[in-house]
């Protein structure tokens, strides 16, 4: 199957009348290959009729033109018509011709444009009859203009099968814009296979549709492969070029350089890409101010860049530009769009802040600190309150002393010049200062500071003011020995009148003297010694007396000052050691370092030497020697190894002229190994020396006392519990001794006697004679509180606290088990003395009885020895409660007292036999 264009007949004369054109074309010039257009009947205009290869003709062409004027040849081969043309024959032709104006070569492109609606029937008989092929059933190219005039349905291509010599052949198609979307925009002929189009369609929708074409018999045989049909939708400038903002807007700063980049537009075009379509162009259309023109749009690119560098934000501070973006490369019959450009110029500091006035003259009084004394102004045209209008003021010249400071007023931009540093009208009466201003921003020209910099000159004058006296300098000294006499006078303290530099009319006054040592004069300011003075006393710093001193003038007004008496030092102090007692540790040590101190000054004092005082018939010499260490220090070495203890060894240590001063040391020679260890001791040397016990002795002495009486406590506690086991006898006291319930809070279960048994029911549990009732009632949580009756006294103490425990050892398993009380308490029980059966015989017959006469009173009320029924107090241990007495007929089953607590103990003992 295959595909036939439609095709016409052409008379002999037009074939022989191209012929000949061809003739001709192929004389005058290199003619390239020619290429034939299939178009409609009728071409509206500025229609896209087809595309030519110019490069493959002609790649250095740079002229191109058409010889028919109803047809406009583009750079990219695209041929559009620019009238309405109607083809009267089945052909046309034009000439495409290509030439280069700078070598004068020139070749030319032959175009045919031919009918595409009728099919060829039959060739001219002068042309050779050409066989039929055998037809591939393959893909042939087919395309349509996109929103195409008609007529519709519009004929775009046959398919044909080879197998249709040999079988009636049914055709049909499916796919994208047949049975997909968009439906029935084609469709095929059943029996022709001719492919028609029912209506426009838009490229920008639907680029290409890929149908299938099926090849089929009426029995439903497919001889033919499905056969894939690509419909490519021709490309029409029907899409206008969009900007991507309607109002661009850039910066860019005064005085810029030639070409520097503003900004940049872009547009996008819905047609085809790589097309004419889609080749944009742009450029301004119109600039205000229009005078002059600044800028510049590449048209390819969009990017707007500056032609001037006479761009002045003082003059002009904001350009509008209308720009236009246009495609098909500009051509005048291209579709474009237009929009706005605002172009804000940004400020640069290319104004220098210039003075109001060239000169100022302002006054201080003297004496004035932090005072406003003048403001000055400045012009700057740039920005409002930017780096490039703010200004920064500096003293240049007058201000060596640093008496003033300018500052900037943030809300006026004006600047402050401020005292800051009193003024002297005795020194000077009048200051010249030389100011500058600069921006805050650094000016866009390269200049030096100077010529940057506007100035101007300020005159202050210095006021005069009534001033007090002054204290100048504020710390005056003199010299005083301090052994002079009582009533010494010495030059004191001078104040002086700043106007007239002298110190008279000035009364002088002692504000601190720590001592009260001297007095002051009061018209002269001179000082007498009132007191010995002495310059090792106390509060003396490196020999000088302070004392401040007060000075007015008439008119009341004052200032201080401060008098350092300098005391010259007297050699009036002797050397002393100042550690009067020294340990030497014998066993690590066999001296000790006396070091020696002197409250003179060094001039009269070291060095020291340092001697033993003693006579003859003392034993000093004998037992000590002292030797050098250096000018204030000595070593003390005892000799002919004295025993353990105290001595006292007197010293004498004299300076450089001769004062000397003794001292008895306190020597004491220790076992010891550091002088902190040593504790004194008596020694033979001494009959009484005093002996201190630490805290930690104290404490071994007071611990050994409470172990003492631990111990007697314990043997007293022995011995009275033997005696009181010897005095116990069974079983002739064993009758009274019975285990009766004692709870009075609140009646419980009922107690029943069986015959010659004896049990207790419990709340929760039921046993049987003393171990039973442990063993099963503990087990089940009962309670019961018991007593042990003894001729009418207890010998088994009632519960006294609700949260102590009993202990209970085992007799029979040794093991210890615990027993929650009734109502707590300690109970004292004797351990087990006597055989369970010895016990069991002799309380059964009496229990009987007793349980047999509970109901015999009087008044048929209980008896006071009736045995009462517990209480249920709660749930109680794991263990379960002791019952009453009931008879045990075996000795055994008492294991459960091994899984007893310890303070079961004691119980235990009582239910089994030793």
């Amino acid at each position: 199957m295959a595909v036939t264009p439609a095709r016409c007949s052409l008379s002999a004369a037009l074939y022989w009348q191209l012929l000949l054109t061809l003739t001709i074309l192929i004389s005058a010039c290199d003619a390239c290959k020619k290429v034939t257009l299939h178009v409609p009947s009728k071409l509206d205009a500025e229609k896209f009729v087809g595309r030519v290869n110019l490069k493959e003709c002609f790649k250095s062409a740079n002229l191109i033109y058409s010889s028919d004027p109803d047809f406009q040849i583009l750079e990219d081969g695209a041929v559009y018509t620019t009238n309405t043309i109607l083809l009267s024959s089945e052909k046309r032709n034009f000439t495409i011709s290509l030439s280069n104006t700078e070598n004068q070569e020139e070749k030319k492109i032959l175009v045919l444009l031919e009918h595409q609606t009728k099919v060829l029937k039959q060739s001219d008989s002068k042309e050779t009859v050409l066989r039929r092929a055998k037809r591939r059933w393959a893909p042939i190219p087919c395309s349509m203009m996109e929103n195409h005039l008609g007529p519709f349905p519009l004929f775009l291509e046959q398919v044909e099968s080879d197998t249709a010599q040999n079988y009636t052949i049914y055709y049909s198609i499916r796919g994208p814009g047949v049975d997909e979307e968009p439906l029935n925009l084609f469709y095929i002929e059943r029996d022709t296979g001719k492919l028609y189009c029912t209506h426009p369609v838009d490229r920008e929708q639907y680029e290409t549709f890929q149908l299938v074409a099926l090849a089929i018999t009426p029995d439903g045989y497919y001889p033919e492969r499905p056969l894939p049909l690509i419909i490519k939708v021709e490309d029409e400038n029907d899409n206008h070029p969009i900007f991507t903002e309607a109002t661009y807007i850039f910066t860019v700063a005064e005085h810029s350089r030639v070409g520097s980049t503003v900004g940049q537009v872009c547009a996008s075009d819905r047609d085809e890409p790589g097309t004419l379509h889609t080749l944009l162009k742009y450029s301004i259309l119109q600039q205000l101010p229009a005078s002059p023109s600044l800028f510049f749009m590449h048209p390819s690119t969009g990017v707007i860049t500056t032609t001037s560098s006479q761009l002045d934000r003082e003059l002009i501070d904001k350009y509008q530009l209308q720009i236009k973006v246009q495609d098909m490369n500009g051509q005048p019959f291209g579709l474009y769009t237009t929009a706005t450009c605002i172009i804000q110029i940004e400020d640069v500091n290319d104004n220098l802040p210039t003075f109001t006035r060239t000169s100022y003259v302002t006054s201080v009084e003297e004496n004035k600190v932090d005072v406003e004394i003048l403001r000055v102004s400045v012009e700057d045209k740039d920005l409002f309150n930017t780096s490039n209008w703010r200004a920064n003021y500096t003293i240049l010249k007058g201000n060596e002393n640093g008496n003033f400071k300018i500052v900037t007023d943030p809300k006026t931009n004006e600047g402050i010049l401020c005292v800051v540093k009193p003024l002297n009208y005795e020194e000077r009466q009048q200051l010249t200062l030389q100011i500058g201003v600069v921006n805050e921003a650094p000016y866009f020209r390269e200049t030096t500071s100077r010529s940057a910099m506007s100035t101007a000159t300020v005159t202050v004058n210095v006021r005069d003011q009534d001033e007090g006296p002054e204290c100048t300098p504020p710390v005056q000294t003199v010299r005083i020995q301090e052994s002079a006499p009582l009533g010494t006078k010495s030059s004191g303290y001078k104040a002086y009148d700043p106007e007239t530099r002298s110190s008279s009319g000035i009364r002088y006054k002692k504000l601190s003297d720590p001592k009260g040592w001297i007095t002051v004069d009061d018209y002269t300011g001179s000082i007498t010694t009132f007191r010995s003075l002495d310059r090792e006393a106390e509060s003396i710093n490196n020999g000088i007396y302070n004392v401040t001193i007060l000075a007015s003038d008439e008119g009341g007004k004052t200032c201080t000052g401060t008098l350092g008496i300098i005391l010259e030092d007297v050699n009036d102090n002797g050397p002393v050691i100042q550690k009067q007692t020294v340990v030497i540790c014998k066993t690590v040590m066999a001296s000790a370092e006396l070091v020696a101190f002197d409250l003179d000054d060094p001039i009269n004092g070291p060095p020291f030497s340092f001697s033993l005082v003693g006579d003859s018939d003392s034993n000093v010499h004998t037992m000590w020697r002292l030797t050098r260490i250096n000018e204030t220090a000595a070593r003390l070495v005892y000799q002919n190894d004295p025993p353990f203890g105290p001595y006292t060894v007197p010293v004498r240590v004299t300076d450089k002229h001769g004062l000397s001063h003794d001292t008895s040391l306190n020597v004491i020679i220790c076992d010891c190994v550091t002088e902190n260890d040593c504790t004194l001791r008596v020694g033979p040397r001494t009959g009484d020396v005093e002996v201190k016990l630490g805290k930690w002795a104290i404490l071994a002495i007071l611990l050994g006392i409470a172990l003492l009486f631990c111990i007697l406590f314990t043997l007293v506690c022995g011995a009275s519990r033997a005696s009181k086991k010897q005095k116990e006898k069974l079983p002739e006291d064993m009758a009274q001794q019975n285990l009766i319930v004692s709870n009075t809070e609140a009646p419980g279960d009922d107690k029943v006697f069986y015959a010659n048994v004896f049990t207790s029911n419990t709340v929760g549990s039921s046993g049987q004679g003393i171990c039973g009732t442990v063993g099963s009632g503990m087990k089940n949580g009962g309670q019961e509180t018991i007593e042990m009756m003894k001729e009418g006294r207890q010998t088994l103490e009632s519960c006294q606290g609700a949260t102590r425990h009993h202990t209970l050892e085992s007799c029979k398993g040794g093991g210890q088990h615990t027993l929650d009380p009734c109502r707590g308490g300690h109970v004292e029980i004797d351990n087990c003395r006597h055989p369970y059966s010895q016990w069991h015989n002799f309380t059964q017959t009496r229990l009987g009885e007793k349980v047999q006469l509970c109901n015999q009173g009087d008044n048929h009320k209980h008896a006071q020895d009736y045995i009462l029924t517990y209480n249920y107090e709660g749930k109680g241990s794991a263990a379960g409660s002791v019952g009453c007495c009931s008879e045990q007929q075996e000795e055994d089953g008492l294991e459960f007292l091994d899984h007893l607590e310890p303070k079961f103990r004691t119980l235990a003992e009582a239910c089994v036999k030793r």
